[in-house]
């Protein structure tokens, strides 16, 4: 079994990705998607996304991170992961899932969903491109305003040369909104012979196992319910090898929230590290109350010292970052 961590663009970087693999229990896990339209990028912003090529691509919890590429000319994204290898990419994957307006009107993601013999363009250009021993994966929804042609989209992938599947088990058009289709899990793994990893509305083991009974699939990738849980992929790793632990508590997860908000004081400009804490404080209120005590008291609160004394961070010394910073995607 395995269990990845989920590319959410704008919300799962290097900093949560780093905390979110120490907590343990997640196998790999996937950049935010990087976007190629039509020139070879600089090293600069393979290495501003995914960070981790500096250390062998992996988290400090030594997790392998794969680099995800999003993009419609085949050409041109064979050309950008031969280079993202070269960098030391070890995985290069490819985004045909995001639902995003922006991204889809601008011929990517989701909306490639409509044209598999695109996709099956992409794949081969792809592969043919990436050294040998470099596998190539895919990510993709079930369509983009219907299922109906999901099997063809997945074929499409697999022949193109895709070593693995994701499945979103939900259309473009679905969004995120429940439920997710996890039948349809079921019926690509019967239509291709590579491996088939559900994702979509896996918020806890018991709908983990409730997953795994609809669709068939032992590989899972968990997106928002791991960010609201921290400790859901150490969870159900567990309860596939018939244990059970105790969940993580308010006061286990408080170092790791402190731990975050230090991360992002380095890296972000204060004008948008408060955000960034605050995005990921408002998903765990879903699982701790505390969280949502700590959220309204940081609501309406911009200044990072204060938030400093409201985390208990006081006295832990960092390097904050200049304001020409970018700010996050």
């Amino acid at each position: 079994m395995q269990i990845a961590l989920a590319p959410m663009e704008g919300l799962v970087d290097e900093i949560l990705r780093d905390v979110l693999t120490r907590v343990g229990g997640i196998d790999w896990c996937v950049t935010e998607f990087i976007r190629v339209s039509d020139r070879l990028l600089p090293a600069s912003h393979f290495r501003k996304l995914a960070p981790e090529l500096a250390t062998a691509s992996h988290t400090r919890s030594a997790t392998p991170v794969r680099l995800q590429l999003l993009g419609s000319d085949p050409a041109c994204l064979a050309d950008n992961a031969a280079y993202a290898c070269k960098l030391g990419a070890p995985v290069i994957d490819l985004n045909f899932g995001c639902p995003a307006k922006t991204v889809n009107k601008s011929r990517g993601g989701a909306v490639l969903l409509k044209e598999p013999e695109l996709l099956h363009a992409i794949l081969c250009e792809v592969r043919r491109a990436v050294p040998r021993e470099i596998p190539v994966t895919a990510k993709m929804r079930l369509g983009f305003d219907s299922p109906d042609g999901a099997l063809d989209c997945a074929r499409a992938l697999a022949e193109g040369g895709a070593s693995q599947i994701v499945v979103h088990a939900r259309t473009k058009v679905d969004g995120y909104k429940p439920p997710a289709h996890w039948e349809w899990v079921a019926r690509v793994q019967d239509t291709v012979s590579v491996p088939v990893y559900a994702n979509g509305e896996i918020w806890s083991v018991e709908d983990w196992r409730r997953c795994r009974e609809i669709s068939g699939a032992e590989d899972i990738m968990l997106g928002r319910g791991l960010v609201s849980r921290p400790d859901l992929a150490r969870q159900i790793a567990a309860a596939r090898a018939g244990q059970e632990l105790a969940p993580m508590s308010w006061v286990e997860l408080q170092p790791l929230l402190q731990d975050f908000w230090l991360q992002a004081r380095r890296k972000i400009a204060p004008r948008y590290a408060p955000g960034r804490l605050k995005q990921w404080l408002a998903m765990l209120t879903r699982s701790y109350p505390q969280a949502s005590e700590l959220f309204s008291a940081l609501r309406r609160e911009n200044d990072c010292a204060r938030i400093d004394a409201l985390l208990g961070c006081q006295s832990v010394a960092y390097a904050a970052p200049a304001e020409t910073c970018d700010e996050p995607a």
